[in-house]
């Protein structure tokens, strides 16, 4: 369990405490009276936090923006990492940016769903990750095109790496990022221009 899991358990376990607790005060009532007001109070719990579940659905559902000036506004995800899609060799791939990472840098599903064969590719170099030392081989991308509400920015020729370790999500690093005019992050904001 992470500490998110942990967090919510225990306030899952609060919440059960104080209705368990309501509805043994409240025995002295009558059991059918009690009841009632158990179900009402589990209903409005239940209401709540489905309400909230959907405006956190809804806030995130806009987590990139096309500014007038052709400018790209990203909106920090739940995790607080900011998240991209691109077209890589025709094939949707999600990127979390990432400016530890030297380039784009490939997990081997993503490079295998774009055309390339991870197993057959040289991991001559090597990267230190938070996870340790992973063996990376250089590829070139013909086409990485970031194309959002009428935007299209379209890069050929892209440098990129396939990472050998594990990697859930392909990484979005400094190399593709320097291809913007201007980088900026402003709270939970951040805005790629060309």
């Amino acid at each position: 369990m992470d500490s998110d899991q942990i967090m919510r358990l225990l306030y899952l376990g609060i919440w059960g405490t104080v209705l368990i607790s309501y509805f043994l005060i409240a025995r002295t009532q009558g059991i059918g009276q009690s009841l009632r007001q158990l179900v009402l109070w589990g209903l409005i719990f239940v209401g709540v936090a489905a309400g909230y579940g959907l405006w956190q659905d809804l806030r995130g559902g806009n987590s990139v923006m096309v500014q007038g000036d052709g400018s790209v506004v990203l909106r920090a995800g739940r995790d607080g990492h900011f998240h991209l899609g691109l077209d890589v060799n025709g094939v949707p791939v999600d990127f979390i940016v990432d400016t530890g990472a030297t380039d784009l840098v490939l997990s081997q599903d993503d490079a295998a769903r774009v055309g390339l064969d991870p197993q057959a590719l040289p991991y001559l170099g090597q990267a230190r990750t938070a996870n340790g030392v992973v063996g990376i081989a250089r590829v070139t991308l013909d086409e990485v095109v970031l194309a959002h509400d009428g935007l299209e920015i379209r890069d050929t020729d892209v440098s990129a790496f396939v990472n050998e370790g594990e990697l859930d999500i392909s990484l979005m690093g400094m190399g593709y990022l320097r291809r913007f005019a201007r980088i900026s992050i402003e709270g939970d904001r951040l805005t790629l221009e060309r």
